[in-house]
């Protein structure tokens, strides 16, 4: 099992954290367990996708265009 050192609130410190056996079949489960309480942790990454009115109109200043090329 795969284990990193993060912080566990229930614990309320940074406690032992290992990847349990994954019953779904993934390679790199994203569920971590507190080796002490044995609370879950999912580490994920988050996406946001924001839409603004009139986002399609919208571009970008010749001066950012410039700058970020």
């Amino acid at each position: 099992m795969q284990e990193r050192e993060l912080r566990c609130a229930i614990c309320d410190g940074d406690m032992l954290f290992e990847v349990p056996p994954c019953e779904d079949g993934h390679d790199d489960c994203p569920e971590l367990v507190c080796t002490r309480c044995g609370a879950a942790e999912v580490v994920a990454p988050i996406v946001v996708h924001l839409r603004m009115p009139g986002g399609e109109k919208r571009r970008v200043a010749p001066a950012q265009r410039s700058a970020a090329a």
